[in-house]
């Protein structure tokens, strides 16, 4: 059970039933979706059932290319290469009135092809995508002595994010006044939900006060609640000028209670330093009670801390 709750990460692991089938409707998002090796695959496949299709065509006249010799499959798969890209050697050549027809349709099959194939490919390669880290666990620890929701978030690329703003939600269940249960997305206010320059590393704390919706929940609350955080960031790309984003998903699991993230940023001589290689690893919270983080509700006292769901 934990392991199958763990791999979700967002709703496009949902098991969805009914939808409407569209396939070419929806091609061009596929093709955007999809990964490279597997649009590479897919054209390298449409290439080659294409000329193997003209191939047929011309093979089924021996004397539709001239060849010097009686027309091979494999000389007819070959003309169609070199027509419907275009190369043209001239060793090959249509010599009837039917193989000319062919050829017409092959070279605007080859021309509406390249130009379609060369869109997808500059369009996908082109894309502005955000590199954003995010810490594998988020943390439970105490901060100005109030108990803190905490997760990092790191530009991996290096540049700057402009005006990067960040939003954390948590999805609960709810049960309404008519007895109804629903699933419903609630955000939490957070310490700071932007940054003018976003380059290296952020900290985003949620305060785990009255006004929270976690205030009096413990970890086995959450997992009872199948709890589910969501963590979108935003922002303009100072490389490239266009909006990027990024988003995470945590479960329940994710949380760890009395931990804090290790430190990543070091300043000596002058000399700012990120270690990205410390940046998913916790140690414990020194101001925590010890024996407490697994089943500690969360509240905004520091001290004492209750040993027992409130929620």
């Amino acid at each position: 059970m934990a392991e199958e709750r763990r791999r979700y990460r967002g709703p496009e692991d949902a098991i969805r039933i009914g939808l409407p089938q569209r396939p070419l409707q929806d091609l061009y998002y596929e093709l955007m979706r999809g990964s490279w090796t597997w649009l590479v695959t897919l054209f390298v496949g449409i290439f080659a059932l294409a000329n193997l299709t003209f191939a047929l065509l011309y093979w089924l006249d021996p004397m539709a290319v001239e060849t010097g010799e009686r027309l091979t499959f494999a000389n007819a798969f070959f003309f169609s290469v070199q027509t419907i890209s275009t190369i043209g050697y001239g060793a090959l050549s249509p010599a009837s009135n039917y193989a000319d027809a062919i050829v017409t349709v092959e070279s605007i099959v080859g021309m509406l092809g390249v130009a379609v194939g060369t869109g997808i490919i500059f369009t996908k390669f082109a894309r502005t995508r955000a590199n954003v880290m995010f810490s594998e666990k988020i943390v439970v620890n105490v901060r100005n002595g109030k108990p803190c929701l905490m997760l990092r978030v790191a530009n991996a690329r290096g540049n700057e994010v402009v005006e990067a703003g960040i939003r954390v939600a948590v999805l609960l269940n709810e049960t309404t006044m008519e007895g109804e249960s629903m699933r419903r997305v609630v955000d939490l206010e957070l310490l700071r939900n932007n940054s003018p320059v976003f380059s290296l590393s952020w900290t985003v704390m949620h305060v785990i006060d009255e006004a929270s919706p976690l205030y009096g929940f413990s970890l086995e609350a959450l997992t009872a609640e199948r709890a589910i955080f969501i963590v979108t960031l935003t922002g303009i790309d100072n490389t490239f000028s266009d909006s990027v984003h990024a988003r995470r998903i945590y479960n329940d699991l994710d949380v760890e209670v009395g931990a804090r993230f290790a430190d990543v940023i070091t300043h000596e001589d002058g000399q700012l330093t990120i270690d990205l290689r410390k940046f998913h690893d916790v140690e414990a919270d020194a101001m925590w009670p010890e024996g407490l983080q697994d089943q500690t509700a969360f509240t905004a006292h520091s001290a004492p801390l209750l040993p027992e769901s409130a929620g």
